[in-house]
């Protein structure tokens, strides 16, 4: 079994709140699928207390695993993995099983070699939920796309692949996880769609109900809806370094742009 790498190309970051049962098969299905290639898996307990934590310790996986000493949401749980990243990619999946990691890898193989200037967002192309989880998605969904316009058709997907460089400087909130796609396209960068599978769910339930997956959403999107008007063009800056600090003067153009 490898072991974790120092500089990875890719860091695959894993929420994870209660998923006994699902979090030890997935390490290592994550694992296998990306033998061969430079990565790193960071899995972030968020306070769990059904055993998970047990579980991650004793699975036969190397992984970087960062603890919430009490449960935070699974914004700040991605945003602490994002932090602690040492890829220059990031690709996220949930911890519940239901993301294939070879749907995952297949992204990575098909877009990591590529200037890091875009976000790859899955799209699930059969969904395993019920029928009030599938309904609310729908119209959220819909609700979403139509007044971000991040043209993105399923933003509540766990899969995305995006520059570490960005995923470190998002501007974090609450439920920011479900509107990463309007937030790279505010940052500039393009938003492609990769299909993939979705699979049952072999243990435990699902932590999201109505209340959360539409009344709350709908407050967090005009939030962010203002965020995005509130966004300004990036700033061109010219770079200079003194003869004493480089031996001659250099000038550069690089691009900043407001968080």
């Amino acid at each position: 079994m490898q072991s974790v790498i120092k500089d990875p190309q890719l860091s695959l970051v894993i929420p994870v709140f209660n998923e006994a049962g699902n979090i030890a098969p997935l390490l290592a299905e994550t694992a296998a699928a990306f033998e061969g290639r430079s990565f790193e898996i960071i899995v972030v307990d968020d306070a769990s207390d059904d055993g998970s934590g047990a579980e991650i310790a004793a699975a036969d996986t190397p992984a970087r695993v960062l603890t919430h000493e009490r449960r935070s949401g699974k914004s700040r749980a991605l945003v602490t993995g994002f932090r602690a990243a040492r890829g220059r990619w990031i690709a996220t999946l949930d911890g519940d099983g239901q993301n294939d990691p070879r749907d995952v890898a297949a992204i990575a193989d098909a877009y990591g070699d590529r200037a890091p200037e875009f976000l790859v967002a899955g799209v699930r192309n059969r969904r395993n939920d019920g029928a009030v989880k599938l309904v609310t998605s729908r119209i959220a969904n819909f609700v979403r796309r139509r007044m971000l316009r991040d043209n993105c058709r399923d933003a509540g997907c766990g899969v995305k692949m995006m520059p570490t460089r960005f995923a470190q400087e998002l501007p974090y909130f609450d439920n920011m996880h479900r509107f990463l796609p309007a937030l790279a396209r505010r940052a500039g960068l393009d938003v492609l769609e990769h299909e993939i599978s979705d699979r049952p769910r072999q243990h435990g339930v699902s932590k999201y109900g109505f209340f959360d997956r539409a009344a709350v959403a709908l407050l967090d999107m005009i939030g962010v809806y203002w965020l995005i008007r509130r966004a300004s063009d990036p700033v061109a800056v010219t770079e200079r370094e003194t003869e004493a600090g480089a031996g001659a003067v250099a000038l550069k153009a690089v691009q900043t742009s407001e968080n």
